[in-house]
């Protein structure tokens, strides 16, 4: 076991010499968040899956080609790439209150967010929290309704106090490393990983202790979170485009997506036939599009009062 820990320590080291930080830093609520911001234009927020970090979006290109239109923003949410987590509960709605204490340090008023896989929960969660910071949504391959799910019994060990610790910082990465390739495969099937992922998606930092519990805690976290969420989201009036792929093998598509159309009262739903769950990679164009749409129709739609002017028109 101290072998396997002093293993891990230099490996996690080395990862982030390798894999140096790509943004710059900002410390919110406790939290020192790592994030990038590309272009100019109306702000638009990203927040990535479990297991991910800034880098997912950067590589699957969209980035640069929303920075034409929009001020992109990207967060590493805690825990993973570069971004702190304290030890508390991560919630969808914790993240959320984070990310918009952030988002008004950088003086974004109004904004559309864009969430991929978990990521959709917090987006959910921020329409919430925060309804007149957010104008529209784009929800990526998304997991919404509570169902049965084997990766939270094999993944979320690492996030039980102190066992989880002392797994996470011996056993834990030896195995992750491993399962990894298989992982990666699974997400992006039935297509095969593009060249593009493969060689420049930083494996090594995903790896790291701390990336590995923030990994567990989302995933144990994920049913109940999908349970909490689902009785408030015809509560979420803005306009919103639902994203997934009818041959995602990580999230059932008609169960989670098809469905939460139903209950999303100003949304569409974008089915893309023989797609897997990494759809930024697979049909970035689509991502693009639906953007763009939740885009236009948020111009059309007028703004929500502030809290404060919302508490006048009630007096």
């Amino acid at each position: 076991m101290g072998a396997a820990a002093l293993y891990t320590s230099m490996q996690a080291t080395e990862a982030e010499r390798e894999y140096p930080p790509i943004g710059r830093f900002m410390t919110v609520d406790g939290v020192r968040l790592h994030y990038i911001e590309r272009g100019r234009g109306e702000p638009l927020v990203l927040l990535h899956g479990n297991g991910s970090m800034i880098q997912d979006f950067l590589i699957s290109g969209i980035v640069d080609r929303l920075a034409k239109d929009y001020r992109v923003i990207v967060f590493d949410r805690p825990g993973f790439g570069y971004s702190s987590r304290p030890r508390r509960l991560w919630t969808p709605r914790a993240y959320a209150r984070l990310f918009e204490s952030a988002l008004q340090l950088m003086g974004v008023r109004d904004a559309l967010v864009l969430g991929h896989s978990w990521g959709t929960l917090i987006a959910l969660s921020l329409a919430l929290e925060a309804p007149t910071l957010v104008r529209g949504l784009v929800l990526l391959s998304g997991y919404y309704y509570p169902t049965a799910r084997a990766d939270v019994v094999l993944f979320s060990p690492p996030a039980i106090p102190v066992l989880g610790d002392l797994m996470r910082h011996t056993v834990g990465p030896l195995a992750a490393k491993a399962l990894l390739p298989k992982l990666i495969r699974k997400i992006f099937a039935p297509a095969p990983v593009p060249r593009r992922f493969e060689e420049r998606f930083p494996k090594a930092l995903v790896l790291r202790p701390s990336q590995l519990r923030a990994v567990a805690e989302d995933t144990a976290l994920m049913i109940p979170a999908a349970m909490e969420m689902q009785g408030h989201y015809p509560d979420i009036t803005v306009p919103t485009v639902i994203v997934a792929g009818d041959s995602d093998e990580i999230v059932y598509s008609g169960r989670q997506s098809e469905r939460l159309q139903e209950d999303l009262p100003n949304s569409v739903y974008m089915a893309l036939p023989g797609l897997g769950h990494m759809i930024q990679h697979l049909a970035p164009d689509a991502v693009i599009q639906a953007v763009d749409g939740v885009a236009s129709r948020a111009k059309a739609r007028p703004r929500a009062p502030s809290p404060a002017m919302a508490a006048q028109v009630r007096a």
